[in-house]
C-alpha cells in the first residue's frame, strides 16, 4: 500500500533537487495564459535521472493498481504523458497508446495513436495537472472511441479548485503522486525557500489568476 505522505515528500524532494520544479516567487514566470506564477514545472527533466525515473514509474504503477485495479490499456497524454505512460505500461505488461492534442492533418488523421478496443478499460497518464482541460480532452477522446476510462494519474498537480471541478463535471477520477501544498511545505522545511517566499507561494495558491497584480514590478 502506498504511503501517500512519504511519496509526496520524496517526489517533492526529487523535483526540487533536479529543478524539474523551480520556485521564484520574487521573480515570477509568465504562463501561456498570461498568469504570473511563482512556480514552473517541467517533469520531463525526471527522465534524465534513472533512479528518479524508476521511483516515479514504480509509484505511478502502484497508484494505478491501488486506485483503479485491473486495466487493459495505458494511454499517455501528448506530449509529456507519453514517456511516463510507456514506462508504466511496460511495468504493468500492458498495451500502450497515446492521445494527440489534435488529430493529424495528414494520412489517417488519427487523434489516438495505437490499437484500442471497444469497451477496453483504460487508465490515462499525465505528467502535470493545472486546470485539467487538456487532460480531460484526452479522456473524452478515449471515451468517444468506445473506451471505459477508469481514471487518470499524474506526477504533480497545482491543486486548483478549477481542476477538481472540471474532473468532477467530467465524472473522471484522478490521483497524483505530489501536489502544490505538499511541495511548498517540503520546500520550506528543507530551506529551498525563505519564510517570505513561503507566504508569497501560499498567496498564489489562494488566487493564482490575480496574484501577479500583488507583486511589485515582477520580472520574468
Amino acid at each position: 500500500m502506498i504511503n501517500k505522505s512519504e511519496t509526496e515528500q520524496k517526489v517533492a524532494e526529487f523535483l526540487l533537487q533536479i529543478k524539474a520544479i523551480k520556485l521564484q516567487p520574487k521573480n515570477p514566470f509568465t504562463w501561456a495564459s498570461g498568469w504570473k506564477s511563482p512556480i514552473y514545472c517541467d517533469n520531463r527533466v525526471t527522465l534524465s535521472y534513472p533512479s528518479i525515473r524508476t521511483y516515479i514509474r514504480q509509484n505511478l504503477t502502484a497508484l494505478i493498481q491501488e486506485e483503479y485495479g485491473s486495466v487493459g490499456l495505458v494511454a499517455g497524454v501528448a506530449t509529456a504523458g507519453i514517456p511516463q505512460g510507456a514506462l508504466v505500461a511496460q511495468d504493468l505488461g500492458l498495451p500502450f497508446a497515446y492521445v494527440r492534442s489534435k488529430a493529424k492533418e495528414h494520412g489517417t488523421g488519427n487523434l489516438i495513436e495505437g490499437e484500442i478496443f471497444q469497451g477496453q478499460r483504460v487508465v490515462v497518464i499525465e505528467d502535470l495537472i493545472s486546470t485539467g482541460k487538456s487532460s480531460l480532452q484526452a479522456v473524452e477522446a478515449l471515451r468517444a472511441a468506445g473506451c471505459d476510462v477508469a481514471g487518470l494519474v499524474a506526477i504533480f498537480s497545482y491543486g486548483f479548485v478549477a481542476a477538481q471541478e472540471n474532473f468532477k463535471a467530467a465524472k473522471c477520477r484522478f490521483s497524483t503522486l505530489c501536489n502544490y501544498n505538499a511541495l511548498i511545505d517540503y520546500a520550506s522545511e528543507h530551506h529551498f525557500v525563505s519564510s517570505d517566499d513561503l507566504d508569497l507561494l501560499r498567496k498564489w495558491r489562494e488566487n493564482p489568476s490575480a496574484w501577479g497584480n500583488t507583486i511589485e514590478n515582477p520580472t520574468v
